[in-house]
């Protein structure tokens, strides 16, 4: 009983479940319709892209609290480039994936040289580059939302890849599953993955082992930059504008899902799989309480009720698993 309920994600799918019967319950067929899962499914896709990596970096031990203000930077550079300096959008996109690439690099630099909580130096980090972008976007433009990007060349490729949907179901989605089935992969059946539970886990054992922990933690830094970087495209491509300050308090819901999904806050324990149910938890309570009619504010009710709950459910469990042992 105690080794499937030391499974991550255990908890989450039977959250997820729970919820779903609920909702579909309530909220009758407009939730169980294929309509109303492409919803829950849409909402829950650009979380579960950010919440897989974060998830990663979170097993390793360490937070990063700017992926919110990269997803604002990233769009607004895209747009900048394109619409302020007539730069064609398939350059656009790659300078920007070297600049997320660049910061995730600098954030993970910085905690494993200075030796800072990786919490404080993104905190840090987060308002640093949220100001930049809305400082740089207003002395540019005077504005800090851009709009027009269909008008780039190479828009209708971008779209094809980034914001097309079928049958109401969006493209993110599927970069979303592939994402996570990669992460999956890496986790449990390469190197780098036994270096990320190592890193989390026993840092001091795992360098005396000869575990790389400062490039590894560097490279997830990188990572979810990266899938940041990724979010903020799907978003820009498919609503062909940008905001500085899209991606707020989004750093906070991809932790948040991440430790529904049974992601220990210490490190060293934890899985994709549980990210993704954790996104589908969110996706499918923001769009039931949208259904049933429900004050949208009692959806952060939700957020602080099952981050606590999910705390104490994943402290049981660690407990149990080490009187075990």
């Amino acid at each position: 009983m105690l080794g499937s309920l030391a499974r991550p994600e255990v908890g989450a799918a039977a959250g997820a479940a729970l919820v779903w019967l609920v909702f579909a319950g309530v909220a009758g067929p407009a939730f169980r319709s294929l309509a109303g899962t492409a919803a829950f499914l849409n909402a829950a896709a650009p979380l579960g892209i950010l919440a897989v990596a974060v998830a990663l970096l979170m097993i390793a031990g360490e937070f990063d609290l700017s992926v919110g203000s990269i997803i604002g930077a990233a769009g607004m550079t895209i747009m900048l480039l394109t619409r302020h300096f007539d730069w064609p959008l398939w350059p656009a996109i790659g300078i920007t994936v070297l600049l997320s690439l660049a910061i995730g690099f600098g954030n993970g630099f910085l905690v494993v040289r200075t030796g800072l909580p990786s919490f404080i130096v993104t905190l840090g980090t987060l308002f640093a580059f949220r100001g930049l972008t809305i400082a740089v976007s207003r002395q540019l433009t005077r504005r800090t939302q851009l709009g027009g990007l269909d008008a780039a060349a190479g828009y209708p490729s971008a779209q094809a890849l980034f914001g097309s949907e079928v049958f109401g179901f969006r493209i993110s989605i599927l970069w979303w599953i592939g994402l996570a089935a990669l992460a999956t992969w890496v986790l449990l059946r390469t190197r780098f993955g036994n270096w990320i539970f190592a890193a989390g886990g026993a840092p001091e054992s795992a360098r005396k082992m000869g575990v790389p922990v400062a490039r590894v933690k560097i490279a997830l830094f990188m990572i979810t930059a990266l899938a940041a970087c990724l979010v903020a495209v799907t978003q820009v491509v498919r609503f062909t504008g940008a905001d500085a300050l899209r991606g707020e308090q989004q750093e906070f819901r991809a932790i948040i899902a991440v430790v529904i999904g049974g992601t220990l806050l210490t490190g060293g324990h934890g899985s994709a799989v549980g990210a993704v149910l954790g996104a589908l938890i969110f996706g499918m309570v923001q769009q039931g309480i949208v259904i049933t009619g429900v004050d949208a504010d009692w959806f952060q009710v939700f957020l602080g009720a099952m981050l606590v709950a999910a705390v104490v459910f994943n402290d049981y469990i660690r407990r149990r698993a080490s009187d075990a042992r």
